[in-house]
């Protein structure tokens, strides 16, 4: 077992000083995140000739080019004077950094990682009541003392979400490759007064009656608002467990999941793999009339053409019934997904951002009730694995933490390392414990014999 131990915290600045007087605005759905947080591991390898502490130096030093052009990442949270909602401000305060060495390599970290173990690797605080004080970021550098690097990323969700959280590693890693700051797409932020995220020109008014608004969407989120604003106290103990499916799998699970007779509708990636898990947990879960509800968190900003630097919250909820599905045939339940993201459209988002910048005072309650369901996120269209902070030397594996665990649990399905092929696929599949083991010995999983990266019955 490799052992972390902690060297240092220190605060990390950028290069450049930030125009005086420079605020982020927050969204209503940045704010609906407000008590989530996010929390990335990227390993590495390292040259063998590589002498302990000095590829800390090197990011220490690259990391406050990069800050340059993320204004918002090195701020502090204000709350406005009018609304007492919260604001960034880009002050400069910096990034909290933690130095650490684990014993071993890399290597025999990644045989026996687990959930806690991995943990240790990304830090994390929660807001302390100065919370003008508080980073909303931390990275943790973690060095084996045998060759290998652990490079983790957390932050608060009210900023970003994995996306973005993914294009600071990225842009990191392109500036500590080049020796320089290079040229990055700025990310973007919505200025407006009202903070929507969609320009008030083209926004619906809800209250015309020329315009009838799409409700699903809305009532979905309605539906799920927990019925008192305090927070219950979950002591379930959750594990997680990571498969690799690599391309041979994901196309025969893709097969298994077209509808009956159909030679014409083949499941994505993420439908089939969605379909798969959400049968087998809900059998897991125990016998029901049909499946157990689940809500897919997709990412909109294509649907809606943002920019690829917009930073931001831009992922939402949408709920797949699973009444009347069969417990046997993961083709009613990719089928389920696929209708469901079919029917998500441009007016139907726009109609939700709309209704939430008018019930802002929701936003901070609203995430709870979604958490109380099986949760399912599509993040395989991200890059990880290009974050390449040295030539030659690619991420080995990349996991993605998303706390507070959903009550009945969380999928993640993400990219797979770039050897693997480009439609392998990692899921992350956060369980109580004892539905956990029963998961890894299901038979329906077992049968397309995914590889156990982290979990239970690890080769």
């Amino acid at each position: 077992m490799a052992d972390i131990s902690f060297i240092c915290r220190r605060t990390v600045v950028s290069t450049k000083p930030v125009q005086p007087g420079k605020r982020h605005p927050l969204s209503a759905i940045d704010r609906a995140m407000e008590h989530s947080r996010i929390r990335i591991v990227c390993y590495y390898r390292t040259p063998p000739e590589r002498e302990i502490g000095e590829a800390t130096k090197r990011l220490r030093e690259s990391i406050s080019e990069m800050l340059s052009g993320f204004p918002m990442v090195t701020g502090r949270l204000q709350r406005k004077e009018e609304s007492e909602e919260w604001v960034v401000k880009c002050n400069d305060a910096g990034v909290r950094m933690v130095e650490a060495r684990g014993k071993g390599s890399v290597e025999e970290w990644l045989k026996s990682v687990d959930r806690e173990k991995e943990l240790q690797l990304v830090h994390w605080e929660d807001m302390f009541h100065k919370f003008y004080f508080w980073s909303t970021f931390y990275v943790q550098l973690t060095e084996f003392e045998e060759g290998g690097l652990a490079i983790g990323l957390s932050c608060t969700h009210l900023l970003a979400d994995p996306i973005c959280a993914t294009m600071i590693i990225k842009a990191w890693a392109n500036t500590s490759l080049l020796g320089e700051q290079i040229p990055i797409n700025p990310p973007l932020s919505n200025s407006n007064s009202n903070s929507s995220l969609i320009p008030p020109t083209t926004t619906p008014d809800l209250n015309t009656i020329t315009h009838n608004p799409y409700t699903h969407l809305i009532n979905h989120y309605k539906s799920s608002l927990p019925k008192s604003s305090t927070p219950q106290t979950n002591n379930t103990k959750y594990t997680t467990i990571a498969l690799l499916f690599t391309a041979p799998m994901v196309e025969s699970c893709m097969e298994m999941a077209k509808p009956n007779n159909s030679t014409s509708i083949l499941p994505s990636p993420f439908q089939a793999l969605a379909g798969l898990f959400w049968t087998c947990i809900s059998n897991v879960k125990g016998p029901r009339k049909g499946l157990m509800g689940m809500s897919i968190c997709l990412d909109m900003r294509k649907l809606l053409g943002l920019d690829e630097g917009f930073f931001g919250n831009f992922m939402l909820h949408h709920v797949v019934h699973g009444e009347g599905l069969s417990g046997q045939l993961i083709s009613e339940a990719a089928m389920a997904v696929r209708g469901v993201m079919e029917k998500m459209g441009k007016e139907e988002i726009m109609d939700f951002i709309q209704w939430l910048e008018c019930n802002s005072s929701l936003s901070s309650i609203l995430m709870r009730g979604c958490d109380d369901q099986l949760i399912c996120t599509n993040l395989e269209d991200l890059e990880p694995y290009s974050a390449v902070f040295e030539d030659g030397y690619p991420p080995v594996r990349v996991s993605y933490h998303v706390e507070p665990v959903a009550v009945e649990g969380r999928v993640l399905v993400l990219p797979a390392p770039l050897e693997e092929g480009p439609l392998s696929r990692v899921v992350m599949v956060t369980l109580p414990e004892d539905e956990a083991v029963k998961l890894c010995e299901d038979g329906l999983i077992l049968s397309f014999s995914p590889t156990v990266l982290m979990g239970f019955n690890k080769n």
